[in-house]
């Protein structure tokens, strides 16, 4: 822009310059004015759009009435005591926010942005300045002040726990119920982490996912936390990450629900549940068995069991029957429906009959039960018989067994047709069997999650690193096989809470021969 000097500007471009300046003026919302110092302020000047709040420049100049007079009587008194305070302290600059109430009765809030003019002994002749209608920037910032508030009573008053964390996971914000569950005053918890409030099995669990929770832009997974009195409290947490415009992350924001009420009763089924399974495994010459089941909630639709029978007038039992059974879904629905199943399994096995007979039989004594909901039951039976060292089994829609022979090195998948129990009356339970069963061969009858188990990176645990454990441990007992399954699973999860239950029986072939 072309520096302006009066010296080198005819009139008529200096009346013209003038005439845009004030075309500028009048069209702009900002009102230009100038005042005299003093107790008693005169206008000298006021730009001619001030007619925007029904009012001329006229009406200012002539006195015929004063700015004060427009000013909202609700804030005179502030207004008059901070320009006496500026002017006291000779402050030469400041900005102060105000309504006024136009010549209609409307008010509005404006910015009034103050200067002074001063001579060369720096004494204040003049204060000048703009007033700028910021109205309806006022009133976006009141509704969102408004918003801010309502949300903030939501969370004080919700049931939900709710805390607010910087980048460096540091809680900076908590409401009343995360309080209460823990039992910490909200000023002792600002500054901490979740990670010094976590019992060990969570802080194990949140050390080896800290970054993949961090990286996810929502959340869910349970923990339990210490509370100040030492009492551990289960939780549910719904977790999210923020972010700012440009994607830079801000902070984290978690909502945490008390499990502790939920966990009592469910814990309470699951003991109750864990009473129908085995609780130890039958002591058969010449077989090593072993067996687990763990739910992922805290009662599960797995089921495995070990029946005996004997077919000779003998001591031993010659027919060693297991089954491993999983019911679609998991919960207390599954759960319960287990515990039929099983009930009917346990009666039909002590039946005479052989397994296709038993199986379907089985089948159909359960349809009626499973017609009335969308679950089915898959289920893999195998009896081994002692005299000759052969097995048996039928398979009705479940993974098959791994049989492993070490001698040879060599994995063998148990199949054969059959559809899932509770579906249709009308099904087939073929049977089938293998030839005499070495020494050292293990068996491993499981449920899919085991294979289906995931960890970091949404990989899966797999069929392939299953048969490396058996293969790898297959010359130790069936409960260290068994053991180093489990252990292996925890590793590969990282301690995150398995989406399915996880059951699994081994069987290690010993020397028939030997002990009968």
């Amino acid at each position: 822009m072309q520096d302006f000097d009066l010296n080198t500007c005819d009139r008529a471009d200096i009346r013209e310059r003038l005439r845009l300046s004030m075309k500028i003026v009048e069209q702009s919302p900002v009102i230009l004015f100038r005042r005299l110092p003093g107790p008693e302020p005169r206008l000298v000047y006021v730009s001619e759009n001030i007619d925007r709040i029904g009012y001329s420049a006229e009406d200012f100049l002539e006195e015929k009435i004063l700015f004060a007079d427009i000013v909202h009587e609700g804030d005179k008194e502030r207004i008059r005591q901070e320009i006496e305070g500026y002017a006291q302290q000779d402050i030469g600059g400041y900005t102060q926010v105000y309504r006024i109430v136009t010549r209609d009765g409307e008010t509005r809030w404006v910015e009034d942005t103050t200067t002074t003019e001063r001579d060369a002994d720096g004494k204040i002749m003049y204060y000048q300045g703009i007033v700028v209608d910021i109205t309806e920037r006022k009133l976006a910032e009141e509704e969102l002040s408004r918003s801010e508030a309502k949300f903030r009573r939501i969370l004080a008053t919700a049931a939900e726990g709710f805390v607010l964390m910087d980048e460096k996971m540091s809680i900076v914000d908590v409401n009343d119920a995360y309080c209460r569950m823990l039992g910490y005053d909200r000023d002792d918890l600002i500054g901490m982490t979740p990670h010094e409030l976590a019992t060990k099995n969570f802080q194990r669990f949140l050390k080896s996912n800290d970054e993949r929770l961090k990286n996810a832009k929502h959340r869910i997974f349970e923990g339990s936390y210490h509370a100040r009195d030492g009492h551990v409290v289960p939780v549910l947490i719904h977790g999210n990450t923020l972010y700012d415009e440009s994607g830079q992350q801000l902070g984290f924001v978690d909502f945490v629900t008390d499990l502790s009420e939920q966990k009592r009763s469910l814990m309470l089924a699951g003991e109750v549940q864990k009473n129908l399974l085995p609780k130890h495994a039958p002591r058969v010459a010449g077989l090593d068995i072993a067996g687990r089941s763990i739910p992922c909630e805290e009662i599960g639709g797995d089921y495995y069991d070990f029946m005996t029978r004997k077919v000779l007038r003998t001591d031993d039992n010659d027919l060693v029957a297991v089954t491993v059974a999983d019911i679609a879904g998991h919960g207390v629905d599954s759960a319960l429906l287990m515990a039929t199943a099983r009930a009917a399994i346990r009666d039909r096995f002590a039946s005479p009959g052989s397994l296709a007979e038993v199986v379907g039989d089985l089948n159909r004594s359960l349809l009626d039960d499973f017609s009335t909901t969308d679950r089915f039951m898959t289920l893999f039976a195998l009896q081994i018989d002692r005299r000759d060292g052969s097995m048996r089994w039928v398979r009705a829609g479940h993974d098959p067994a791994l049989v492993y022979y070490p001698s040879e090195d060599v994995f063998e998948a148990l199949g054969g047709d059959g559809l899932p129990l509770g579906i249709s009356g009308k099904g087939l339970f073929p049977e089938s069997q293998t030839r005499r069963l070495p020494p050292g061969t293990v068996i491993a009858v499981g449920t899919d999650g085991i294979w289906e188990a995931r960890g970091p990176g949404d990989e899966m645990f797999g069929k392939e690193r299953f048969k490396q454990i058996i293969r790898s441990e297959s010359g130790r007992s069936a409960r260290r096989i068994l053991d180093s399954v489990y252990n292996a699973l925890s590793r590969f999860s990282r301690g995150y809470k398995p989406e399915d239950d996880i059951t699994l029986v081994i069987i290690k072939v010993e020397d028939f021969e030997k002990d009968r």
